[in-house]
């Protein structure tokens, strides 16, 4: 998702009361501090009464302390959710405080992913304090969070009581030798950990020595990432020593880390006794040539290591030599690494000699390591007979023209090799002419990727025929190649036929409109093609619209990348033309799209006619009056939209008008979203004269409108006469007593409003007393919410009142307002005759031990009341206990 805001957010909330979604994912949704705020706030609210959300992704929002210490409240007494992420949101020590409050109570929550919070040393501390408590959470990522030491500390402290924890993650901090130290402590008797990750945290070899003195007793660490940690050849063969009675560790990742070729022979030395790791990185170690022949030793008879990256290690072609001639004999190792190691053509020609006989490498990555065309023409000659490798890296190894056509003569015959890397090789068009021939009859590979290789357009041409008989290939990379149009067509004319390729990439590859044009008509009849990659072309308007016409038939085109191409301001318009004729899309979001004045005309008359589209986003677009004067002259004639948004828009008066006049005669819309413009009173007063001759919209939404208490009068004289609007918001409009006032007289003779909500109004006390009296009369309104109005203990007391008479109000929200005892003492006397409210929302108010005593006597006699919050009130311990022994049928935060 993205660009959720803050009164969007609030929504989903809401929705979530009721919807059975399991995984919520508002990664990057730009709600803000407010926004999270308000959405965590009625997220809790929401979570009492939904039980099937497990999974909530919040990260990259911003959501900082405050936000976080709401989601926290919410934590200890949901059931349901067992994954939470909060990465990047800056929740400093502040929020790691109110989670850890919320972990000691906590039973479900399993994963708390809190990567790049600045928490601190004190985060650290209390969380860890939290985890000698908690009994279920299993993953903790608190990766980059400018822990030092003293966090480290207080974290390996609570290790060792700790029975649940399973992963840590700890990258990108800096807890230096003396937080390793402690962490090492912890491990001598921790006995559930089996994930630690220390990657960047320069604990350097006395952190490596501990860690190892650690392993030696350690039966329970699997995984163990030390990368970048400044751990030079003394900490390596400290961590040797460890692997030669370790039985338990599995991977070991000692990436970037100065061990050079000493260290490379202590681990060498270990691996010929140790029987359990499988995976080990040494990538960037500046490991030489001897390292690397003692590690080649160690491969011949170690039995258990399958995978080993030498990324980046200067052991040039004598270490690639010994590498070979163990791979002779070792018979388990499957994925190979030694990308840019200056093997050159020698140590290619050594591993193609083994290749022939070895059977157990399926992945080899070579690429960066200058073998040429000798080094491939030697390994094209092994794939001829090697029917185990599956993945070969040749790219960036100037293989140029003659590597290729042997690499393609060896295709013709080799049946295991599935996918191919050659990109940066200076192929040229004569290499893929010879790959192409060779794809005629190859039936294994399906993968191939040849960007950036100088291929021109008669290369493309030569594998767009093959493709036309090739039944395996289903990823085909031509990026940054001078296709150009003519290769384009040629694609194009393949994929007509072509059945199994799903991914094509053609990314800077000149292509023009013309090329455009005729992909777009291979996407009528093609039924397999699920990307096509077109960045960084000279793509105009008039090959957008086709792809628009092509739209209409196809089905299975699930990714098209058109960006850097030159159709600016074409976006809505060629949609516009393929919806003239297009019948099955039903949902349209361009939710922030930043469309041009023209382009919201044309998708405006694309709409005028349309028979299906029953659902159009266009909020936070600024189209401002101009662009919904034109919205509006369409929905005068369109008799298929149900739902609009035109949420902040900036649309004042004017266009209010025209919509208002649209809504005249319109006969479809139902939901209406004009949140966060400013319309004023003006154009609100238009809107509610809209609504005494409108018969068909049921939802309206103002929030932030800027309306004032003057049009509320207008509004009043429109509930009498509507008769089909149910859901009303005014969010944040200075309703104020007056507005209050005379919404509250339209109430009393209204009889289809359901939900209003008049949450930051400042209504006071008078204004709760007038709606007050509404509600004595009033049949229809169940939810009626009245957050942040400075309501007090004389606008309760009118409240309650009301609750005695009305019989139809199930939600009541009063919260952040300033009711205190004798406001609760006065509505715990209504909760003690009425017999319909199901929810009343309290937090944040003013109300001290007294009140929560009178609502807990009167608690003993309602029947109906399923939910009461008093989260952010002054009450006290056994109050509280009071509250909870009341009914195990009503849900309290308090």
């Amino acid at each position: 998702m993205s660009q959720l805001g803050s009164s969007r957010a609030q929504a989903l909330a809401e929705r979530l009361k009721i919807n059975s979604v399991t995984t919520l994912d508002l990664q990057g949704s730009t709600i803000g501090g407010n926004g999270a705020l308000a959405l965590t706030e009625a997220l809790a609210e929401a979570l009492k009464t939904n039980s099937a959300v497990t999974n909530l992704n919040l990260g990259n929002n911003s959501i900082e302390g405050n936000g976080t210490q709401a989601l926290a409240e919410a934590l200890k007494t949901n059931s349901t959710l067992t994954t939470l992420d909060l990465t990047d949101n800056n929740i400093r020590d502040v929020g790691a405080e109110a989670l850890a409050e919320a972990l000691k109570t906590n039973s479900t929550l399993t994963t708390l992913d809190l990567w790049n919070n600045n928490i601190g040393d004190f985060g650290a501390l209390v969380l860890a304090e939290a985890l000698k408590a908690n009994s279920t959470l299993t993953n903790l990522n608190l990766g980059n969070n400018s822990i030092e030491g003293n966090g480290a500390l207080a974290l390996a402290e609570a290790l060792k009581t700790n029975s649940t924890l399973t992963t840590l993650y700890l990258q990108g901090n800096s807890i230096e030798s003396n937080g390793a130290l402690a962490l090492a402590e912890a491990l001598k008797t921790n006995s559930t950990l089996t994930t630690l990750y220390l990657q960047g945290n320069s604990i350097e070899s006395n952190g490596a020595l501990a860690l190892a003195e650690a392993l030696k007793t350690n039966s329970t660490l699997t995984t163990l990432d030390l990368a970048d940690n400044s751990i030079e050849g003394n900490g390596a063969e400290a961590l040797a020593e460890a692997l030669k009675t370790n039985s338990t560790l599995t991977t070991l990742n000692f990436g970037d880390n100065p061990i050079e070729s000493n260290g490379a022979l202590a681990l060498a030395e270990a691996l010929k006794t140790n029987s359990t790791l499988t995976t080990l990185s040494l990538a960037d170690n500046s490991i030489e040539s001897n390292g690397a022949l003692a590690l080649a030793e160690a491969l011949k008879t170690n039995s258990t290591l399958t995978t080993l990256n030498f990324w980046d290690n200067p052991i040039e072609s004598s270490g690639a030599l010994a590498l070979a001639e163990a791979l002779l004999t070792n018979s388990t190792l499957t994925i190979l690494s030694l990308a840019g190691n200056s093997i050159e053509s020698n140590g290619a020609l050594a591993l193609a000699e083994t290749l022939k006989t070895n059977s157990t490498l399926v992945t080899l990555d070579l690429h960066g390591n200058s073998i040429e065309s000798n080094g491939a023409l030697a390994l094209a000659e092994a794939l001829k007979t090697n029917s185990t490798l599956t993945t070969l890296s040749l790219a960036d190894n100037s293989i140029e023209g003659n590597g290729a056509l042997a690499l393609a003569e060896a295709l013709k015959t080799n049946s295991t090799l599935t996918t191919l890397y050659l990109q940066g090789n200076s192929i040229e068009s004569n290499g893929a002419l010879a790959l192409a021939e060779a794809l005629k009859t190859n039936s294994t590979l399906t993968t191939l990727g040849l960007q950036g290789n100088s291929i021109e357009s008669n290369g493309a041409l030569a594998l767009a025929e093959t493709l036309k008989t090739n039944s395996t290939l289903t990823t085909l990379n031509l990026g940054y190649n001078k296709v150009e149009s003519d290769g384009a067509l040629a694609l194009a004319e393949a994929l007509k036929t072509n059945s199994t390729l799903t991914n094509l990439n053609l990314a800077y590859s000149s292509i023009e409109s013309n090329g455009a044009l005729a992909l777009a008509e291979a996407l009528k009849t093609n039924w397999t093609l699920a990307t096509l990659d077109l960045y960084g072309n000279l793509i105009c308007y008039q090959g957008l619209l086709a792809f628009s016409e092509a739209f209409k038939t196809n089905s299975t085109l699930a990714t098209l990348e058109l960006r850097q191409n030159m159709i600016e301001d074409t976006a809505a318009m060629a949609f516009s033309e393929a919806r003239k004729t297009n019948s099955i899309l039903t949902t349209l979001e361009l939710q922030r799209s930043l469309f041009g004045e023209n382009e919201i005309q044309a998708l405006a008359e694309a709409i005028k006619n349309d028979s299906t589209l029953a659902a159009l986003d266009l909020g936070y677009n600024s189209i401002e009056d101009n662009g919904a004067l034109a919205i509006a002259e369409a929905l005068k004639t369109n008799s298929a939209l149900a739902n609009l948004s035109l949420a902040g828009n900036s649309i004042r008066y004017n266009g209010a008008l025209a919509l208002a006049e649209s809504l005249k005669t319109n006969s479809t819309l139902t939901t209406l979203d004009l949140q966060n413009n400013s319309i004023g009173d003006n154009g609100s007063q238009s809107l509610f004269e809209a609504l005494k001759i409108n018969s068909t919209l049921t939802t309206l939404d103002l929030w932030g409108n800027l309306i004032g208490s003057n049009r509320a009068l207008t509004l009043s004289e429109a509930l009498k006469a509507n008769s089909t609007l149910n859901t009303l918001y005014l969010q944040n409009n200075s309703i104020r007593a007056n507005g209050a006032l005379a919404i509250s007289d339209g109430l009393k003779t209204n009889s289809t409003l359901t939900t209003l909500d008049l949450w930051g109004n400042s209504i006071g006390d008078n204004g709760a007393l007038v709606l007050s009296d509404a509600l004595k009369i009033n049949s229809t309104l169940t939810t009626l919410d009245l957050p942040h109005n400075r309501i007090g203990d004389d606008g309760a007391l009118a409240l309650s009142e009301a609750l005695k008479i009305n019989s139809t109000l199930t939600v009541l929200n009063l919260w952040r307002n300033s009711i205190g005892d004798s406001g609760a003492l006065a509505l715990s006397g209504a909760l003690r005759t009425n017999s319909t409210l199901a929810t009343l929302d309290l937090g944040y108010n003013l109300i001290g031990d007294i009140g929560a005593l009178v609502m807990a006597e009167a608690l003993e006699m309602n029947s109906s009341l399923a939910i009461l919050n008093l989260i952010g009130n002054s009450i006290g311990y056994i109050e509280t206990r009071s509250l909870l022994q009341v009914s195990q049928d009503v849900r309290f935060i308090v």
